[in-house]
C-alpha cells in the first residue's frame, strides 16, 4: 500500500477520497473549509455590465456590493451542465469512485438541473441533491456531507501519534519468565461511507435546516424572480419591514414589523427560539459587505446564547445572493450541531 504521509510533515497527503463531494458557489463557503474537506466548487456567473464573471473567481461581494450601490444592473446565470461534466471528470480522475452533488433550492435556481443532466454521463455514479435551501443551510449540509465522506478527518488533520507499545509477560517452555514489547498493532480504519448514506446526511441536515432573512427592499428578489410580485407587494404593505423565510424551497414572507431594529431582534429571536429547541446547533450570519454589522450581531447571539449549546459564525453572502438581496442583507441560519464549523 503507497505511503500517503509526507516524511517529516505530520500531515496528510490529499488522498483521493471514495466519495467527492461537489457543491455550488451559493454555498457561501470559506475557502479554507473547502480546501480543509476536499470540497469541489462551480460557481454561478454574475452577469455586469454586459460581462459574464464567475463568482468566487472573478468577482467577490465586495465587488458586487460597489456595483450595487452605484446602480448598475446585476443579473446571475446558473452553470451550463459543461461546468459540473468538469468537475464530475475531475473528482474521477482524481481517484472518486462515487460523487455527492449538493445545491442550492431547485425552485430558485435551474442549477440543481444542470448537476442532474451533467450526472447522466458521468464516468461514476453522481447523487444529486436539492438542498431545498441556500446560503449556509446548503453550506451546513456540504459541510457535514464532506465531513462523512472523509469519516471525520479533513485533509489538514495530523498524522495520528503511533500506539505505544505495552509490554506483555509470557512464559516459555522451559519456564522462565520473559518479558518483551509486541509490535505496534495499527487497528484497521472503520470503513468509509458510500455515496448514497453522504447523499442523505446532506438531505438530513438540509431539510433540519432554518433560515432567515431581513432585506432593505424587496425589489431586487421581484425582479429576479425569486419572489412572487404578490408578496413583495404584501411584504411592504403600510411600510412594514419583511422577515423572509426558506420554506419547502422557496422565499416566503415569514412576518412583517414595523422598524428594521424591531426586524432584528425578532429575527434574533427566533434563532434564539430554534436553537434552544433543538439544544445544540450551529448559526451562520451572513451579511454583505458588513462586517461590523455580522460581528455585533454574532456577539449578541453569543451572549444570549452559551457557547457550548451554540456556535456562531459570520459568513458572508456569495455574489449571486447578494444580487438577487440586494445591499443591507442579514439572514441568519441554524443548523444542527453534527454539520463541522465554517469558521
Amino acid at each position: 500500500m503507497p505511503d500517503r504521509t509526507r516524511r517529516g510533515a505530520g500531515r496528510r497527503e490529499p488522498a483521493p477520497p471514495p466519495v467527492a463531494v461537489v457543491t455550488d458557489s451559493t454555498a457561501s463557503l470559506p475557502a479554507h473549509e473547502l480546501e480543509r474537506w476536499g470540497i469541489v466548487v462551480v460557481p454561478l456567473e454574475v452577469v455586469l455590465g454586459g460581462e459574464r464573471l464567475h463568482e468566487g473567481r472573478d468577482l467577490d461581494p465586495a465587488a458586487l456590493t460597489a456595483a450595487l450601490g452605484a446602480g448598475q444592473r446585476v443579473t446571475t446565470s446558473q452553470p451550463s451542465p459543461a461546468a459540473f461534466a468538469d468537475a464530475y471528470a475531475r473528482a474521477a480522475a482524481g481517484g472518486a469512485r462515487e460523487i455527492v452533488s449538493v445545491h442550492l433550492s431547485g425552485d430558485l435556481s435551474g442549477t440543481v438541473r444542470g448537476a442532474q443532466l451533467a450526472a447522466l454521463a458521468a464516468p461514476l455514479p453522481v447523487h444529486v441533491v436539492d438542498s431545498r435551501s441556500v446560503a449556509m443551510g446548503l453550506g451546513f449540509a456540504v459541510l457535514s456531507a464532506a465531513r462523512l465522506a472523509r469519516g471525520g478527518v479533513p485533509l489538514d488533520a495530523p498524522d495520528p501519534a503511533p500506539p505505544v507499545a505495552g509490554t506483555r509477560t509470557w512464559h516459555s517452555a522451559l519456564g522462565r519468565r520473559r518479558d518483551r514489547a509486541p509490535a505496534p498493532v495499527v487497528a484497521e480504519p472503520a470503513p468509509l461511507p458510500h455515496g448514497a448514506a453522504v447523499a442523505e446526511r446532506a438531505r438530513q441536515v438540509a431539510a433540519d435546516a432554518h433560515a432567515w432573512f431581513l432585506v432593505d427592499s424587496l425589489d431586487h428578489l421581484r425582479r429576479g424572480g425569486r419572489l412572487s410580485a404578490t408578496a413583495a407587494a404584501l411584504g411592504t404593505v403600510l411600510g412594514l419591514r419583511p422577515i423572509l423565510a426558506m420554506r419547502a424551497g422557496r422565499i416566503e414572507v415569514a412576518e412583517k414589523v414595523r422598524t428594521r431594529r424591531a426586524a432584528r431582534e425578532r429575527l434574533e429571536a427566533l434563532v434564539v427560539a430554534d436553537v434552544q429547541r433543538r439544544g445544540h446547533a450551529r448559526v451562520a450570519v451572513h451579511h454583505l459587505g458588513q462586517p461590523d454589522l455580522g460581528a455585533e450581531v454574532a456577539d449578541s447571539l453569543r451572549s444570549r446564547l452559551a457557547e457550548s449549546v451554540c456556535a456562531v459564525e459570520v459568513c458572508e453572502v456569495s455574489a449571486v445572493l447578494g444580487a438577487h438581496a440586494g445591499p443591507g442583507v442579514l439572514a441568519l441560519v441554524v443548523a444542527d450541531a453534527d454539520a463541522p464549523p465554517a469558521v
